[in-house]
């Protein structure tokens, strides 16, 4: 595998210094004068990239009032709702898109997205992304992965809920299909994770593992 590979000007390699990235998900809380302004804070305050999320409600699940996609958390202000509620209050309009790459461009921060499904992926390549992150959920759509490993460009891949054999089958799946500039998170799917959950170790494992 290539360990070492550049994105713009910055530098993956174990030699490099952390790459900081922030996070837009829905915190633009469905504004975009606010989502602007995310992306200047963040470049103020010397991140290197910002990752959106691309899909549209109708994606991700069904438009469903069956208990199945309803949210259960007593906790979470969503209680009751559904989960197509959730996603179309969370995603990022895709008429955004263009104007947020442009603003992370604008304040030398590069953008990037995580896409859910391949009509993401087809309108991600077409404004250029430069490298692709997938979601933990996603690591196990094989279909999925082969079509972001064709476009050649760099892998950013969550672990957290993966078994060890099916992060062996995505790292085939896009070694096969023309990817070898990959990165594998170690991630814990639990929010906020607790310190005795956490397994920081298993960082090194993977790398000894999947060579990456």
């Amino acid at each position: 595998m290539n360990k070492n590979f550049r994105v713009g000007k910055l530098n993956f390699s174990e030699n490099s210094r952390p790459i900081v990235v922030a996070e837009m998900s829905a915190n633009h809380n469905h504004s975009l004068k606010r989502a602007k302004k995310i992306i200047k804070l963040a470049a103020n305050t010397g991140v290197d990239m910002i990752k959106f999320q691309t899909y549209k409600p109708q994606t991700m699940t069904l438009k469903s009032s069956n208990s199945y996609f309803k949210i259960k958390d007593k906790k979470s202000i969503w209680k009751d709702k559904n989960l197509y509620e959730l996603y179309k209050k969370a995603y990022t309009p895709w008429e955004w898109h263009e104007d947020l790459f442009r603003e992370a461009y604008k304040n030398k921060v590069i953008p990037f997205s995580t896409p859910f499904d391949l009509s993401s992926l087809e309108f991600l390549e077409n404004l250029k992304c430069k490298l692709y992150k997938v979601a933990s959920f996603e690591i196990t759509d094989l279909p999925l992965l082969a079509n972001i490993a064709k476009t050649k460009k760099p892998m950013i891949i969550s672990t957290g809920m993966a078994t060890q054999k099916e992060i062996f089958d995505a790292v085939k799946t896009i070694v096969k299909n023309g990817c070898n500039k990959f990165i594998l998170l170690k991630c814990t799917s639990n929010y906020p994770a607790s310190p005795s959950s956490s397994n920081l170790k298993t960082i090194t494992d993977l790398k000894k593992k999947f060579k990456c």
